[in-house]
């Protein structure tokens, strides 16, 4: 009986070896790469290829096409009048609110219904929501 205890023993503290052996983490083959704190030469921005030329005249990054070539910027005047009021800004709600809605342009009228009618939609939503 003891010889089958010791046997038992060895059997569970050879497992136990070999479990430690597969189950060990490996690192790859060559040297870890050492990370240098500090270095001024990594932090340094990378110049442009690109010349200033270049940039100037062109979209870079503009083209989705293997086969295409950037897209040249032109003249203002070859642009249609809408682009340019595109970031222009938009009286809010409570501004709009405050005017007399019979003297309002189209487009600020037209712009007092969309946000009134959003307004009152999530009001309605929070009530339901609520309740």
């Amino acid at each position: 009986m003891a010889m089958n205890n010791v046997r038992l023993i060895r059997s569970i503290a050879i497992t136990k070896e070999a479990m430690g052996v597969v189950s060990r983490r490996t690192y790859s083959s060559g040297k870890a790469k050492k990370s240098s704190k500090g270095s001024a030469a990594s932090d340094a921005p990378k110049e442009s290829i690109l010349s200033k030329e270049v940039k100037s005249t062109t979209v870079v990054g503009a083209n989705i096409l293997k086969d295409g070539a950037d897209t040249k910027i032109l003249p203002d005047s070859e642009y249609p009048d809408w682009l340019w009021h595109l970031l222009d800004k938009h009286p809010a709600l409570s501004e709009l609110r405050r005017k007399n809605i019979e003297t309002l342009p189209y487009e600020d009228l037209k712009r007092f219904v969309k946000l009134d009618n959003r307004a009152r939609i999530k009001e309605n939503n929070s009530l339901k929501a609520k309740n």
